[in-house]
């Protein structure tokens, strides 16, 4: 079962954005959504691996007891256009960590 999921979240509280993993501690990508927004958060971008294309950030082995902070920055996060292989996709950017949310 290929649980690996990134979400990019924005806590207005404190007017901070991030990039987080998970492989292995959630069974689900909505559960995994679930236990931020129970914590004030905003998810801006949910992915499950197979939907995601990393541009500069690696995944993170398999851990089922933690989530892996990836990136952050004050402020909301980036969109930006990248273009691989030539074709162009709308990317995401924390601090200097990009990847497309949905291939």
């Amino acid at each position: 079962m290929n649980n690996y999921f990134r979400i990019t979240g924005y806590w207005p509280e404190n007017d901070i954005c991030f990039i987080i993993d998970s492989n292995g501690m959630f069974e689900k990508l909505w559960q995994f959504s679930s236990f931020l927004i129970q914590k004030g958060i905003k998810v801006l971008e949910a992915s499950k691996e197979e939907q995601m294309l990393d541009v500069n950030i690696k995944n993170v082995e398999y851990d089922s007891n933690h989530i892996f902070l990836r990136a952050n920055s004050k402020g909301k996060p980036e969109y930006k256009e990248e273009t691989i292989n030539n074709i162009s996709y709308k990317a995401i950017k924390v601090a200097d960590k990009i990847y497309i949310p949905n291939k």
